[in-house]
């Protein structure tokens, strides 16, 4: 990018723009200061910060010295994050301000240099961090050279990014990714996305998941301009500032961004209510391909008068949205499509650089319900229990210094166990079904697939998030985080007291509402798979919380401990 667009935006972070040309001169200087304090081939270099272009910068120029860049999750306890820099054997870290003070105490005991980004200057006076033995990132970044000579290895398999998984059960384990690892993946996704220098994406989920940092390199390797939001509640704001052709995101977004649509259309009266449903209807029997010139006609008017606000709230300019980290709902991918903003879901996963397989922008290359179609060079197949095995040049190089769960996971034929179940449809779409291990058997003996269930409840605007439960139990049920603000406004209209999230679920009438939007759901599955009972909580879930992900999805293993007793209200017996 820097040769070809030297002089295009490359980062723009509130009010600061850096151009190509400058990000790789900065990043070149990093490099070589980080030369000077002895990383070289094979070095580990730890990052703990939010997206800014000082990461962006650095966390590329660790290749450039032979070295390992290693992202962290700023939501991970104190212990986590040292157990991380011990493991992965970090000599460096580069940390964020925000998050120095508390990173220092947890690492009195670790022997590690520290670069602290202090992008509002509060560091000024030099001699706080001098005391206390660590350098400011700006100060650092003059210490280097313009004229440093990269020193990148020749061999394409060696290790240059080391990520670690979330850790549900046991240690964080590291994922080795190599140059070949990444380079398969741009070379692969290229042909699939019309996008160039003239292209400009939002960016607001970290750098620290594979999903987010693969198409940041694509951005890098297109030259697209990226823009960080300043934080998760600016998004709404930062889509209009900058108009963005292009956005990654996760499902459980763009399921709140069409509850706020569809709340907005519900305070619609007479006609212009009529309209607004008449038009989500319609996105919501969209297809690809085969219908009438009479739906044609009537969509072309939809998307005039209705859906045309959509976009604009987008930004207006929005070619396209890619979605990934967890599934989405078809019927999203549906009706965003019909408003002329396709939604291209893929798949994927850290150990699989990350991509496996994604829907293409050309509509032959897509299909509503898969996640695409398996991209260039990988192989994929079904194994006999349903599970997806994935082999190709993205599959990783292993999991840092841990080769016994390596060989967990990678069989004698060079076959990555994805965990995942899975179909082709088709002979071409893959299709995910759930996860093998959240797949869980009633005492009847008969499997239930909870993902499947819980996407089909989260349709309801009163459902936020939901958990299904019910292993070696006599039935299903169902435990629900409500959309407290929906319930709010119901409980109101309906002259219930709404003071508190835990007086709103205690109401009579606010159970049977919500056993009705469950029972719309349940219709379309097998009666073993039905939810019986619901129990509602007085918490929306979060990643504050702890119920959720950085990335929004379910974190099971702690829901089902943080709500034990309520899991006993429903299974007393």
């Amino acid at each position: 990018a820097k040769d070809v667009y030297p002089n295009y935006e490359a980062i723009v972070y509130e009010d600061r723009k850096y151009t190509w040309s400058e990000v790789y001169k900065r990043s070149v200087k990093f490099a070589s200061a980080l030369s000077k304090i002895g990383i070289s081939k094979g070095d580990t270099v730890s990052f703990l910060a939010f997206n800014t272009p000082e990461i962006f910068e650095a966390h590329y120029s660790v290749p450039m010295t032979g070295g390992v860049l290693n992202t962290i999750n700023v939501r991970l306890d104190a212990n986590t994050i040292a157990y991380i820099l011990d493991h992965s054997e970090a000599k460096v870290l580069v940390v964020d301000r925000q998050l120095h003070v508390e990173v220092k105490k947890a690492l009195s005991k670790l022997d590690k240099k520290i670069i602290v980004i202090d992008i509002h200057d509060n560091f000024a006076d030099q001699s706080k961090l001098k005391k206390i033995g660590d350098l400011e990132y700006e100060s650092f970044l003059s210490t280097g050279d313009d004229d440093y000579v990269w020193k990148m290895p020749n061999d394409e398999w060696q290790a240059i990014s080391l990520s670690y998984t979330s850790g549900t059960t046991g240690k964080p384990k590291g994922v080795m990714l190599s140059h070949n690892n990444i380079l398969s993946q741009l070379r692969a996704i290229e042909p699939l996305l019309p996008v160039d220098k003239n292209d400009t994406a939002l960016s607001f989920l970290p750098l620290c998941h594979s999903f987010e940092r693969s198409i940041e390199y694509f951005y890098l390797y297109r030259g697209i301009s990226i823009y960080y939001a300043e934080s998760m509640d600016t998004i709404g704001d930062n889509l209009k500032e900058v108009c963005p052709t292009i956005m990654p995101t996760v499902p459980r977004l763009l399921e709140k961004v069409f509850d706020k649509i569809m709340a907005k259309g519900d305070e619609q009266e007479g006609i212009k209510r009529k309209l607004f449903f008449w038009a989500v209807d319609l996105g919501l029997n969209y297809e690809l391909s085969g219908k009438s010139f009479g739906y044609k006609f009537k969509l072309a008017i939809a998307n005039a008068i209705i859906f045309s606000k959509w976009r604009a709230a987008l930004g207006g300019k929005m070619k396209f949205i890619v979605s990934g980290a967890a599934a989405l709902q078809p019927r999203l991918a549906r009706i965003f499509t019909a408003a002329k903003i396709p939604i291209l879901e893929g798949y994927g996963l850290s150990e699989t650089s990350p991509v496996i397989s994604v829907n293409h922008y050309d509509p032959s290359g897509r299909m509503f319900g898969s996640v695409g179609k398996v991209i260039e060079k990988v192989e994929v197949k079904i194994a006999e229990d349903g599970e997806i095995l994935c082999k190709g040049p993205n599959v990783f190089l292993g999991y840092y210094n841990r080769p016994e769960e390596t060989a967990k996971v990678i069989d004698a034929d060079g076959w990555f166990h994805t965990g995942d179940i899975g179909e082709m449809v088709d002979g071409k779409f893959l299709k995910i079904t759930d996860r093998k291990k959240e797949i869980f058997k009633t005492s009847g003996g008969k499997y239930i697939a909870p993902q499947v269930l819980e996407n089909a409840f989260k349709e309801s605007e009163f459902i936020d998030q939901s958990i299904v439960v019910g292993e070696g139990e006599k039935h299903v049920s169902l435990m629900i985080s409500p959309n407290f603000e929906k319930l709010s406004l119901w409980c109101e209209e309906k002259g219930l007291s709404n003071k508190t999230n835990q007086e709103m679920i205690d109401h009579p009438e606010v159970l049977e509402k919500f056993s009705e939007e469950v029972e719309i759901r349940n219709a379309r599955f097998a009666k073993y798979e039905q939810v019986k009972k619901i129990k509602l909580l007085p918490v929306e879930w979060s990643v504050e919380g702890g119920e959720l992900t950085p990335t929004l999805k379910l974190k099971r293993r702690v829901i089902m401990d943080k709500y034990s007793s309520e899991y006993l209200e429903l299974y007393p017996e």
